[in-house]
């Protein structure tokens, strides 16, 4: 019994290469503070283009959708808590998850 939750522990964690990324990701995607604290996060990619940001809840609900033509997006709207936040540039995607404090 013990084998086998360790066998599933070592293999439920994940590893990424950056040498290997999907062409289909956004290059240089940052976004920051996550934790976020305040009323503002910062999206930014090497080419800052502009972005098609959305926010689901952890029930798969939309909740926030904005284009930013900056790097900020403002959150004040969301309640502390997990979200997925979707982002699109030049046809490419990248999706990551934000906490809300």
């Amino acid at each position: 019994m013990l084998f086998m939750v360790v066998s599933v522990g070592l293999h439920a964690q994940d590893t990424i290469d950056i040498n290997n990324l999907r062409n289909d990701e956004i290059a240089g995607f940052k976004l920051y503070p996550n934790p976020a604290i305040a009323d503002v996060v910062y999206v930014t990619t090497y080419l800052n283009n502009l972005k098609e940001v959305r926010v689901y809840d952890v029930f798969g609900e939309l909740v926030l959708t904005e284009k930013l033509f900056t790097k900020a997006m403002n959150i004040s709207r969301l309640s502390p808590g997990v979200y997925v936040v979707q982002v699109t540039e030049n046809g490419k995607s990248i999706t990551r998850k934000l906490v809300i404090k």
